[in-house]
């Protein structure tokens, strides 16, 4: 009787965690993003290239504008903005 008991009790919590993901994915509050593609980021580091112990240069891409920054240990400073370069999705790295 105490296993019966038992897989009751497991049953039941798992009933509640799937109600609970029906309803937060109703909400839209959680997404179950299995088997799907992810979306593309707005922010993406490119590039880093380390100049010294303590400095770099790093190229990000913020939606459609790349951007070139330094940082060092006073701080970041942006060097370069550019329109990012529209690549077609055959010519895209793949992940």
């Amino acid at each position: 009787m105490d296993v019966i008991g038992q897989m009751g009790a497991v049953a039941a919590v798992l009933g509640l965690l799937g109600a609970a993901l029906w309803w937060l994915r109703h909400r839209g509050i959680a997404t179950l993003a299995v088997g799907r593609k992810r979306s593309r980021r707005k922010l993406e580091l490119l590039e880093r290239l380390p100049l010294g112990p303590q400095h770099s240069l790093h190229l990000v891409r913020l939606g459609e504008t790349m951007l070139l920054v330094s940082a060092s240990p006073a701080g970041c400073r942006l060097i370069e903005r550019r329109p990012a370069p529209v690549l077609a999705a055959a010519e895209e790295p793949q992940r």
